[in-house]
């Protein structure tokens, strides 16, 4: 798609969906961060979808056009995925025009002869932030009445194209400033930075984390296992003075924890109790290549984290990995992207973490070699260090490294394509 077929597919679809949104008057939650929008999102649609009519996105639609096609209306998954940010721009081109086609016409239809009781009572919606100026350009869509922002960190996600954190900080801030003085600011309690944002905001302010200053507290969290196999959490969420225990299978790391605790605080906002929150909360599942738990080659154990990458998500990933009992340990980890100046340290600082966690690390890509130098110079054995260029030149060697036991960590930025990794290693 060309730039200006770009430009005129971003403004019709703009406008389409702002008129959407006075005509239907939804109630709207929106979700930003560096980290976790899209489990965040998903949890947040779980427990509504119990109370309320609700739609949310499918997968990572929270740009300049996957915000206002899932105001629009529900589309058929494959299809909506070729506007995704998982299929790279210059694909598919004729299928794309031919879905961009139907959604134009099927929103002109349901603009003109839909009516309000066949449209979702809630909308949740990812709001992206790649660089400045995208908040502001999604709140002329659609402004939320509710705000979640999950998390910043010191070297956030698409740094590289602010002057820094407080910029990237500022950037996402701007969906709290918006809220409506009736509105909720939902708020990272453990991220300084997202917690500052209670002063820049009218609305109520909620908070989740594990802090004691948390009013949405998690505690007692422990990773499970059953027959030596991560098996997934459990923890309690404390809120008012009361507390429920959660569980929730197949899914693994304190990321998921958070999920939970800001889907929690939503739900509160809606006068769910917490027992009803815990029960829906127990049909979690984290989104594709998110901490997801797959058999391996060689009857190894894949957790598969491949789709996207910063030194929040990786060290969060590796702590995972610490966490859980294999008779060896193996990170296969990929370069970390749009970091700017914070590269080399970001790696370096993983390479000093990775040593400590894993027996066998794999680096894949030019940035990843910082990886595997700093982790040897921190003492780890060279002969468990393998060096890679990309992911077409280790998929061979790979394979002859993994063993019976081995508990395999896949974490980089999503354009390292490592799910193609994730499928070579994965049983057949």
């Amino acid at each position: 798609m060309n730039s200006l077929a770009l430009k005129f597919t971003q403004a019709f679809l703009k406008t389409l969906a702002a008129f959407f949104i006075k005509k239907f008057n939804p109630g709207i939650i929106g979700v930003t961060g560096s980290v976790g929008k899209t489990s965040v999102k998903d949890a947040i649609a779980l427990v509504l979808k119990s109370v309320r009519h609700v739609r949310s996105s499918r997968g990572n639609f929270n740009g300049e056009i996957g915000l206002p096609i899932t105001i629009l209306g529900e589309w058929n998954p494959r299809e909506a995925k070729l506007l995704s940010r998982e299929n790279p721009r210059g694909k598919n081109r004729i299928r794309k025009a031919f879905f961009l086609c139907k959604i134009f016409i099927a929103s002109v239809f349901r603009a003109v002869f839909a009516r309000r009781k066949n449209y979702p009572e809630i909308l949740v919606l990812e709001y992206g932030a790649d660089k400045p100026g995208d908040i502001r350009e999604l709140l002329e869509i659609a402004k939320p009445q509710i705000g979640v922002v999950t998390a910043v960190g010191d070297i956030p996600a698409h740094v590289e194209f602010y002057s820094g954190k407080e910029q990237v900080a500022r950037e996402k801030s701007r969906l709290i400033e918006n809220l409506p003085s009736n509105g909720f600011a939902i708020l990272n309690a453990d991220d300084e930075l997202v917690l500052a944002m209670k002063e820049k905001t009218r609305a109520h302010v909620i908070t989740f984390g594990f802090s004691e200053e948390a009013e949405v507290r998690v505690t007692n969290f422990e990773s499970r296992m059953n027959a030596g196999r991560p098996a997934g959490i459990y923890f309690k969420l404390e809120y008012g003075g009361s507390f429920v225990p959660v569980r929730i299978d197949n899914c693994f790391g304190k990321p998921v924890a958070y999920t939970a605790a800001a889907a929690a605080a939503t739900g509160i906002v809606f006068g769910m109790h917490l027992v009803r929150i815990a029960e829906a909360l127990a049909y979690f599942e984290s989104p594709a290549h998110r901490m997801r738990l797959v058999s391996g080659i060689n009857d190894s154990v894949i957790l598969d984290d491949s789709y996207n990458a910063s030194p929040l998500s990786v060290t969060a990933a590796i702590e995972t990995a610490r966490s859980f009992t294999a008779s060896r340990k193996v990170a296969i980890l990929g370069d970390m992207l749009e970091i700017g100046e914070y590269s080399i340290q970001a790696h370096e600082n993983i390479g000093k973490l990775a040593a400590k966690v894993f027996g066998l690390i794999i680096a894949i890509g030019p940035r990843a070699k910082f990886i595997a130098e700093s982790a040897k110079a921190s003492g780890f054995n060279r002969r468990n260090l393998h060096i890679f260029d990309d992911v077409e030149e280790a998929k061979a060697e790979v394979k002859n490294l993994i063993r019976k036991g081995d508990l395999v960590l896949i974490k980089a930025s999503w354009a390292m394509r490592f799910e193609e990794l994730v499928k070579e290693l994965r049983a057949q």
